[in-house]
């Protein structure tokens, strides 16, 4: 098993097939490179629409797929945080980070808990509310631009943030949410989400003999 990171990772591994004897299918979204020695898929992860076959290893439908920029807006919430970012390709251009304290769950009955249960309910209104305002101005400038909306972290709170607003609504209409653990809100996590979402799906498929096994890696 393999994993590729990063675009020109995926290049890299298949560049020195380019022109080769083999067959090259585009299809359904992927390029399928068949040679004597191997058989390799890759899906990239903005798609592929190039449809055609080719009785050669022909990549430069697949190398256009994967080196064309797309600009991602990306909202990450858990509670008590957020982070808002816009990428264009890979490269973080505009992002902001911010955090909000929430009480933790009480333990105790009676009517301490039910002001305890009261103020943490508007400690975390105050949160989503301050996650939206810093959402609409980061995103709003440009939201009719944008090729992907990515949302990451708690469900339920990313849920209370985009209802707050009709710009987020907008955008979520067709958002990709991605199973990014989010333990922290940080700068980091959107650098991150720059890599993961340029990773191409990549399947390999050794021709050494009738034992050969089939491995599969996602990566960029």
């Amino acid at each position: 098993m393999a994993r590729y990171v990063g675009r020109e990772n995926v290049r890299k591994r298949l560049e020195p097939l380019a022109g080769r004897a083999g067959r090259t299918t585009y299809a359904d979204g992927a390029a399928r490179v068949e040679t004597a020695d191997e058989t390799i898929t890759v899906r990239p992860p903005f798609g592929l629409a190039h449809a055609r076959a080719y009785e050669r290893v022909e990549l430069g439908p697949l190398f256009e797929a994967l080196d064309e920029d797309h600009l991602v807006a990306a909202l990450l919430v858990r509670l008590g945080g957020y982070a808002v970012g816009v990428l264009d390709g890979e490269r973080l251009v505009a992002s902001k980070v911010g955090t909000r304290f929430v009480k933790g769950k009480h333990k105790k009955g009676g009517s301490s808990s039910n002001r305890f249960r009261r103020r943490r309910v508007e400690q975390a209104r105050d949160a989503y509310d301050r996650a939206c305002a810093v959402a609409e101005e980061i995103l709003a400038p440009q939201a009719g631009r944008f090729d992907e909306f990515v949302l990451a972290g708690d469900r339920l709170g990313l849920e209370q943030v985009i209802e707050r607003s009709r710009v987020l609504t907008e955008l979520s209409a067709h958002a990709l949410t991605l199973p990014v653990h989010v333990p922290e809100v940080r700068r980091a996590l959107l650098e991150q989400l720059g890599r993961e979402l340029w990773s191409s799906t990549v399947e390999l498929s050794r021709q050494a003999g009738p034992d050969s096994q089939v491995s599969s890696a996602a990566g960029a």
